[in-house]
């Protein structure tokens, strides 16, 4: 699909410089665009390849001053905030290529399932008793919806992933390939002979609306209750959250994040990769926790903690500089303490 330059910038409140005719159709970076392609320039560190770029159209900021001649097939559209105009532009450009509105042979989907308007449904999926589809909702080939499953409006569900029954996602959510949402929690207690007893999980898992789910990620079902995961939460790929856990609104978390059974994560906390923390604490609202953290105690104030156990991160900078002393310290304490003996040797 083409547009022209004041098109865009009708779509995005800005202002053409340049050829206000000038066409696109497609997105590319600054540093890597064609001709006929749409690119955007945030960060003043990429400033130089505006002036070399092959793109017909770029979204810059307002206050954008060229300090060189900008290439003269080159159209910009100035805009407040050129970031978030670009990702507006691809959440367009997104939503135009959804998949169409069809129900794809072989699938199933049982008698007592309500399904809404403009489904699109993969081959080989499989729609469970019961289940609640909202409208315009996409599940693409292999995904599995368990009995009583409910997806809102406009929610996406990649190929392979699985929903257990009982499961609730909200409107406007993604999930990626290879989800697990519902599976068991990690519930077992040893009996008399030492062996472990499965504690059934009977709970289930809420997604409230515009919540992402990386590829490959598991939440497990609540023991009782449920699992809950809050309004405009995001999930990377490869996390693990375990049962009973709450994800406070508009909280993100990176890659191979792992949280503890029980544990409760407050409203816009960030948590870095690889981080870990344990269940039935609390993290506080604005929490921020630093890649490879591990959190074994609540947080009642927002701080940005880094480190194993988790620690102020300027405390943290201030003992790894003394750490990566120790060395040094623990030669000198040796040398010191030679000449300690040698001093206090007896004379022959």
């Amino acid at each position: 699909m083409e547009f022209s330059a004041s098109q865009i910038a009708g779509i995005l409140l800005g202002e053409v410089v340049g050829n206000p005719e000038t066409t696109v159709n497609g997105l590319a970076k600054i540093e890597e665009g064609t001709l006929g392609a749409l690119s955007f320039l945030a960060n003043p560190k990429y400033e130089e390849f505006i002036y070399t770029t092959g793109s017909s159209v770029c979204i810059v900021n307002r206050s954008f001053s060229p300090s060189k001649p900008l290439p003269s097939t080159l159209t910009l559209v100035l805009v407040d905030d050129p970031y978030a105009c670009f990702a507006k532009l691809l959440d367009m450009y997104s939503q135009m290529t959804r998949k169409q509105a069809a129900i794809e042979q072989p699938s199933f989907i049982s008698d007592s399932a309500q399904i809404g308007e403009g489904l699109y449904l993969g081959a080989f999926a499989y729609v469970g008793h019961n289940v609640k589809i909202g409208n315009n909702v996409s599940i693409y080939p292999n995904a599995y919806l368990g009995d009583n499953v409910v997806i809102g409006d406009g929610s996406v569900v990649h190929p392979g992933a699985c929903i257990y029954n009982d499961c609730v996602v909200g409107k406007n959510c993604i999930i990626h390939a290879g989800v697990v949402v519902g599976a068991d929690g990690f519930g077992f207690a040893p009996n008399e002979e030492g062996e472990f007893q499965k504690v059934p999980q009977i709970g289930n898992v809420i997604l409230e609306d515009n919540v992402e789910i990386g590829s490959n990620s598991t939440i497990d079902r609540a023991t009782m209750g449920s699992t809950i995961i809050r309004k405009g939460v995001k999930i990377d790929n490869l996390c693990q959250i375990a049962h009973n856990v709450e994800v406070g609104k508009n909280s993100a978390m990176a890659a191979q994040v792992g949280i503890a059974g029980s544990a409760k994560i407050g409203e816009n906390v960030m948590i870095g990769g690889q981080a870990g923390i344990a269940g039935h604490l609390h993290i506080a609202n604005g929490t921020k926790i630093v890649a490879q953290s591990g959190i074994p105690n609540s947080v009642k104030k927002a701080d940005t903690l880094m480190g194993s156990p988790g620690i102020p991160i300027d405390d943290f900078k201030k003992s790894y500089f003394g750490f990566r002393k120790l060395p040094y310290i623990l030669k000198k304490l040796q040398e010191l303490e030679q000449r300690m003996k040698e001093l206090t040797k007896p004379n022959e």
